[in-house]
């Protein structure tokens, strides 16, 4: 192919294509799990309140409630992938071997977010959330500010002696829905969604899915027979490729409120940069063609009562 401005239009927009179409067969797993925020500048600040509303019986007075706010901020990171094209592959007609990389580009750029997630969940333990601890904590203080129960905790993670089975998932479930706020009021949580690497899939399925178990998988069953599976449809199962180097850890969620455990906050969109002018500097002196997408954002832990994190 001659190197003219009608070809490498041509040339371009074909490979745009392909990354479009590598874009939106790519489906990702993120907004499962996590909510999407807009950014608008190169930090955004978020406002946690210290305690659930609740409502009284209206006597006297209405009763004024002071509510302390935790303040978190997410700052937004540069993201990029790029793929030289040497300008010989064009002119001796060999450029199709880029095709699937520029398909697989778009990809990548789909599953942006699901990267950034993963780095959440599989650190979450050594990330700082809201209120001061690791977003996956042993001992998340119930109310920092002055209250009825300063001095109690309540936990999100257990680092070990917790394999994923129907005993230690009942107790991980149980822990989230006995979880207060900083007056010592339920705070409503209802985990609907166990996430686990694919190592974990099959026992996932069998907590959550299955009719019936046999009488030793919950440990005080001692009936003969097979028994009701009463854990059966208490979740959802997700199972996460990108978590399978953690093979034993899992994650159980709750995504039933307005607001889900995690952040996603978005301050570009994937955007496409080509560089195909012949007298750019880059193809005049090293004969490279450039096609990229960059993009901006992060990802964070949100409220910590949403979550918790197992292993064995």
């Amino acid at each position: 192919m001659q190197i003219t401005t009608s070809n490498l239009t041509f040339l371009f927009n074909n490979w745009n294509l392909l990354f479009q179409s590598g874009y939106d067969e790519m489906v990702p797993w993120w907004s499962q799990i996590a909510i999407m925020k807009p950014s608008t500048t190169e930090q955004e600040s978020y406002a946690w309140s210290s305690r659930v509303m609740q409502l009284r019986e209206w006597v006297g007075e209405r009763e004024m409630r002071s509510v302390g706010t935790y303040l978190q901020t997410i700052v937004n990171k540069d993201f990029e992938s790029t793929i030289e094209v040497d300008r010989n592959k064009i002119l001796d007609d060999t450029y199709g071997i880029f095709d699937f990389p520029m398909r697989d580009l778009g990809r990548a750029a789909r599953k942006w977010p699901d990267v950034l997630l993963v780095n959440v969940l599989q650190n979450g333990q050594t990330q700082a959330a809201y209120d001061g601890q690791n977003f996956f904590d042993t001992a998340h203080p119930i109310d920092k500010f002055t209250g009825q129960i300063a001095s109690a905790t309540q936990q999100n993670y257990w680092s070990s002696g917790m394999a994923l089975s129907f005993d230690n998932y009942q107790t991980v479930r149980s822990n989230m829905l006995a979880y207060k706020g900083e007056d010592g009021l339920p705070l409503g949580v209802t985990p609907n969604l166990l996430v686990v690497p694919p190592q974990l899939e099959v026992t996932a399925r069998l907590i959550c899915e299955a009719d019936s178990v046999a009488p030793q998988t919950l440990g005080t069953i001692t009936q003969a027979g097979a028994n009701t599976n009463v854990l059966r449809g208490t979740a959802k199962v997700l199972v996460v490729p990108e978590l399978s180097n953690q093979a034993t850890t899992w994650y159980l969620l709750d995504t039933t409120k307005g607001f889900k455990p995690f952040v996603f906050q978005q301050r570009q969109a994937p955007n496409m940069i080509t560089l195909r002018d012949p007298s750019n500097e880059n193809v005049f002196k090293r004969k490279k063609f450039v096609f990229g997408v960059d993009t901006r954002g992060n990802a964070a832990g949100g409220l910590y009562f949403l979550a918790a994190k197992a292993a064995a």
